[in-house]
Formats: C-alpha cells, structure tokens, sequence
C-alpha cells in the first residue's frame, strides 16, 4: 500500500526574511507596498519571495484590516434567465473588470425564491463582502431593503423607484424605448403593438411608458401584451396573443432582444415576413439581436459599461465611507437594422 504523500509545509514571511537576509518587518513593508524599502532590499525580497513559493495569505489579512476583499453581484432573476441573457452576463463581466483592476474578488448571489432572499440576507449580515451590487431589483425587494437597513455599501444596476434611498446607474429606458418607438412609427406602420415584460421592476415600466408616450392618442393598451420575464419564449408567447387579438397588426416592439427572437420564430411560424408585413424592434443590443435572421433594430444599452461603473461606485464607497449623492446615466444608440 503506498503511503499518503505528505503535505508540503507552506512558506511563510519568516522564510522570505530569511532567504532574502533581512527582518520580518522590512519584508512586511514590501508586501504591503509601504515606503522606505531600499532598492536592493526589495529585490532580494521579491527573489526570495519566488524561491520559496511563498503565497501571500490573504484571509490572515483581511482579518486584520477588518475587510473581506470582495464584493457581491447579486442577481434577482430565477436561474434560466441569469444563464440565457447576455445582458446579466456582460454587466458581470464589466463589474469583474473593474474589481479585478483593484485586486477585489465578485462573488456571484443568485436569488430565485424567498429562501434564497433569506439565505443571501444572513450572508451579507455576515461580513463575508465589503459591498454589493444587485442587478434586476424588484418592488419590495428584501435584500435591497437588508442592505439598507446594513448600511453596507451598495448600488443598483437600474433605476429602482422604491429603493430611492440606495445608489444606481442604470440608463433612460423610457427615452430610449420612446425613440425607438418613433422610429417605427416613421417607417409607415400604423398597428403597433408590444410585448412588455418586466413590469415589476423600473426598466419594464419605463420601456412600456415610452411605448406609450411615442403613440400618444393612437395608444391602444389592448395591443399590449403583458408578460414575466425577458425570456425567448415569452416573446413566442406573447407574439402569439398579439396575432390573436389583432391579426392586422404591422408593427411590434419587443421589450428585450431575447423577446424580439421569439417573436420572430412566432411571425415566421405564421406565414408574417419581417419586416415586409411586420417591422419588429427589440431592446439591449445583445447577441439575441445579432444572430437573429433578420437581425434586429434595437436599442443598445452598455451592459458592460453598467456593470464597471457600478463596481466603481462601490469601490468608491468602501474606500470613502460615503455613498454618492445621486443616480448616474449612462446613454443608450437606436442601431437599426433589417427587422423594421
């Protein structure tokens, strides 16, 4: 029988000291990037650091600097959204960036039942993150209201108007859905109906009143179909009702990208040429629009750029201690493409 492999000891700042000939203290003041160190020093620290494959123990540090190194991203969204649309992923992506750059480590907090709310609410209680940013916020959301009650350092990806006293970025979903809107109505069509999603939360809202603000007195909300989620098959869903209520209808505004695709394969299923009958537009710029045939006119939002400025804008609150005093924008492209 072999015997197990023993388990290597782990270098320590002691060993550093000694390999690199100098005190515990002066090796201290490199690690952690203080002034005073001699240039010969500190390159015999960093030569023995290698040698002895010393690796910095960052819990013993976060432990005397009362700071965890991380901040949460958490998620509102059941599990299938969180993995199916782009936009989540690039606002990741941008907030990962961001606290990467400062040598901050994102955890991932996906929240789907009221378990998870509570689950999620006692790990943040429990200091295991410095700060959070919390994407897709709905009304009465009780983390959000955690977080406050926490005083922990936070922002919102959106633009949440029942959590007013929390920091956001989030852009103008009703300006841009508006203007969108009125570039449909420029090409001729008449009918125009939507497929609106996500009303429990600011940026359905906001998309569906700029619907409304750019029809003005041809508003009809009988052409509106309302649904859950910002999922594929709720634009299959929802394009179906749309045919059912008005089979004349010849223009169609989707309130996400992932809508608009499924409401595509829905017009395409029914015999509708886009945009030869219907001229269809979505909302994001994600890859939903882009891989669509034809590709989708929409709206493109910085998902991306969403997710970095509000890892900054925790950054700067933990580092400050202070929460900035307003909301930031971040502006919006009508990209128009084939299917309108």
């Amino acid at each position: 029988m072999t015997a197990p492999t023993p388990r290597q000891r782990r270098a320590t700042i002691f060993d550093v000291a000694a390999e690199a000939g100098v005190s515990r203290g002066t090796v201290s003041r490199v690690l952690n990037g203080a002034p005073y160190v001699s240039p010969s020093a500190r390159e015999a620290i960093e030569t023995a650091i290698a040698k002895v494959g010393y690796v910095r123990n960052r819990a013993a540090r976060n432990l005397a600097t009362q700071s965890s190194g991380a901040i949460a991203f958490i998620v509102h969204e059941p599990d299938a959204v969180f993995v199916d649309d782009p936009n989540i992923g690039a606002i990741l992506l941008g907030a990962n960036a961001a606290l990467s750059a400062a040598d901050y480590q994102l955890v991932s907090l996906l929240i789907d039942t009221d378990r998870d709310s509570q689950r999620v609410t006692e790990y943040l209680a429990g200091g295991s993150v410095d700060g959070a940013i919390i994407v897709s916020a709905r009304e009465g959301d009780p983390i959000s209201r955690s977080i406050a009650d926490l005083g922990m350092p936070c922002v919102m990806v959106g633009r949440p108007d029942n959590q007013l006293q929390l920091p956001w970025v989030g852009i103008d979903n009703r300006g841009a859905a508006q203007q969108i809107t009125e570039r449909l109505l420029s090409t001729g069509r008449r009918r125009i109906g939507m497929i609106a999603a996500g009303l429990d939360r600011d940026s359905g809202r906001d998309r569906l009143a700029g619907f409304r603000a750019a029809l003005g007195d041809r508003y009809d909300d009988a052409l509106v179909v309302r649904t859950g989620l910002y999922t594929y098959a709720s634009g299959v869903d929802g394009m179906a009702e749309l045919l059912r209520i008005a089979p004349d209808i010849d223009g169609v505004f989707a309130a996400s990208d992932a809508i608009g695709a499924g409401a595509l394969e829905t017009l395409r299923g029914a015999g509708r040429s886009v945009p030869g009958d219907i001229g269809l537009v979505g909302f994001d710029d994600s890859a939903w629009a882009r891989r669509a045939q034809p590709a989708l006119s929409t709206v493109r939002q910085p998902a991306g750029g969403l997710g970095a400025q509000a890892a900054e804008l925790v950054l700067e609150q933990v580092r400050s201690g202070t929460a900035p005093g307003a909301g930031t924008l971040l502006p919006t492209d009508i990209i128009w493409r084939a299917s309108a």
